[in-house]
């Protein structure tokens, strides 16, 4: 199988390789981390087919899509690259961090699709899969900016799967909590229900492997959200202000 995974170089995407690196699996690993990302290949290489290295920023959307272009022939990419601005109770994120953290968690992976989808499309096969995360159920104050741009993914992701599931092309959207990575390390609060990272990439590759078209976990931590998004505005506001308070 040849896959695409983007933001590779380390944390979730570093895991998902360590996970697909096996024999018949040829990986094309994508970051903007050169250093990383070649340790990261030496490690892996004994252990599958092939690994080939895509260099570049995601946000530079002409040289992303110059560099796809070499691409003939896909099993699955796994868009997992994306940022968080931290958890900022005080601060109003400036338009450039609002406009980066878009161009990362949504854009740069319709500039990826945009080259991707007629492989697939001539195929009449392939896995789309998008990393979203729980935190686009529910946008506490303090994530506001990545939560409504991982909402947007999802609606993006949903659009997808309606119109190309009759191609044959799965889209599957894994909405995770809290799972150890570089961007958790920025959180100085609590995080419910934090799961290691090897944990979460086997959940979210069992996840792959079943064709899900939506997995949200843990299980625990989404039927809060959801009980929260039941309850009426009032009461949602004054949990969020105890949360805001610790």
């Amino acid at each position: 199988m040849k896959i695409l995974i983007t933001g590779a170089s380390s944390g979730l995407g570093a895991e998902l390789a360590r996970q697909y690196a096996e024999e018949e699996n040829e990986l094309i690993l994508l970051a903007r981390r050169e250093d990383k990302l070649q340790q990261l290949q030496q490690e892996l290489l004994p252990q599958c087919k092939d690994i080939k290295l895509i260099i570049v920023d995601v946000t530079h959307f002409k040289e992303l899509q110059e560099q796809l272009r070499t691409i003939t022939a896909l099993d699955m990419v796994i868009l997992n690259a994306g940022i968080s601005l931290g958890h900022s109770h005080t601060q109003t994120p400036t338009i450039e961090e609002f406009k980066n953290l878009y161009n990362v968690n949504v854009l740069s992976n319709h500039a990826i699709l945009e080259v991707l989808l007629p492989i697939f499309t001539k195929q009449k096969s392939g896995k789309i899969v998008f990393i979203s995360s729980l935190a686009s159920l529910f946008s506490m104050p303090s994530s506001k900016v990545y939560s409504s741009s991982k909402r947007a993914l999802n609606a993006y992701a949903e659009g997808l799967r309606y119109k190309y599931t009759p191609m044959g092309i799965k889209v599957i959207n894994i909405l995770p909590g809290f799972i150890k990575s570089e961007l958790t390390d920025k959180n100085d609060f609590h995080m419910p229900f934090l799961l290691e990272t090897k944990e979460g990439v086997a959940r979210i590759k069992k996840a792959i492997q079943r064709n899900k078209t939506e997995y949200a976990f843990p299980r625990r931590f989404y039927y809060f959200i959801r009980f929260l998004n039941l309850l009426p505005t009032f009461l949602s506001q004054i949990i969020v202000n105890i949360f805001n308070a610790r």
